[in-house]
């Protein structure tokens, strides 16, 4: 029985993926809500099968293919053993790996080469390869980790709405509009943030940038801060050899002009994306020259 290949991009905001066929050539793509395996893995899992489904749709193929495909899963909290244990058990595929976010997006960006990327969306982690050696920065989640991440950013935004509120903290347009999209009332605010998941609080992180384009005093300081953490973490990348960064994810665009000048010229464009990362993994694991029978 003839069997597709499926990658799968699973980010805190949405959920990617494309079907291939052995030799890892693009058939259809799809896309559905949010993968979070750490934090929703019910839903993660749902998505991802959603996902699946509409690529072989787009793909026009019979969904029913999916059972038998062989996939890799490139998610945030691979690092994570509970969760990735749990997931891989309820995956609808007949054979699939879980990798780290990161590592599809290294092999999108780069290819087989050397280098980093750094994944700055919702979450936010690092990956080098030098040779045959990957290392990983970061990805450790939002409860304690992901700094510089649009969810730590909006989350920083709405504590320093509350802060403005209070008087103890000096506000500006940025907690205006915040505080007013929560009819001024911060028992709203306290309400949304006590069940929010961390792509809930990542929508309020491009807000942060546009007010930051316009000179808004609170969300530069809070933008300086998040760069911070990023250009911490850049370094401990360029220590370990890199000597191109990629930087990925729905934050990359936005954040390149507030990172450090000694990061500047390491900075290179992506060959390909995420997607055709786990795509190009897939084929080399499970493809028809991977020795994997059909």
């Amino acid at each position: 029985m003839t069997f597709y290949l499926i990658g799968i991009d699973g980010g805190g905001t949405s959920c990617r993926a494309a079907v291939a066929a052995l030799d890892g050539r693009i058939l259809g793509r799809g896309k559905a809500g949010a993968a979070n395996i750490l934090t929703d893995p019910e839903t993660a899992l749902q998505n991802i099968t959603d996902a699946a489904r509409d690529a072989f749709g787009d793909a026009g193929l019979d969904p029913a293919g999916i059972g038998a495909s062989r996939a890799i899963v490139g998610v945030a909290g691979h690092n994570v053993g509970d969760a990735v244990h749990y997931v891989k058990r309820r995956l609808p595929f007949a054979q699939a790996d879980i990798e780290s976010d990161g590592l599809i997006a290294l092999q999108g960006a780069l290819g087989d080469g050397d280098g980093a990327v750094a994944i700055l969306g919702t979450g936010t982690i690092y990956i080098a390869r030098r040779g045959d050696e990957v290392s990983y920065v970061g990805g450790w989640g939002f409860t304690i980790g992901d700094h510089g991440s649009g969810a730590r950013i909006g989350h920083a935004l709405l504590q320093e709405s509350l802060l403005a509120y209070d008087g103890i903290h000096q506000g500006s347009g940025v907690t205006d509009a915040v505080l007013a999209e929560f009819n001024d009332d911060p028992r709203d605010i306290v309400d949304f943030a006590r069940l929010a998941k961390p792509g809930e609080f990542g929508r309020y992180a491009p807000r942060v940038f546009e007010f930051a384009e316009r000179g808004d005093p609170v969300a530069i300081s809070l933008l300086k801060a998040a760069a911070a953490t990023v250009d911490e973490a850049l370094d401990v990348v360029v220590s370990r050899g890199s000597e191109k960064l990629c930087l990925l994810g729905g934050l990359a665009p936005l954040y390149r002009r507030w990172l450090a000048d000694r990061h500047q010229p390491r900075f290179v464009e992506a060959r390909a994306d995420a997607l055709t990362g786990a795509v190009a993994l897939a084929a080399a694991r499970f493809g028809s020259h991977s020795g994997v029978s059909a």
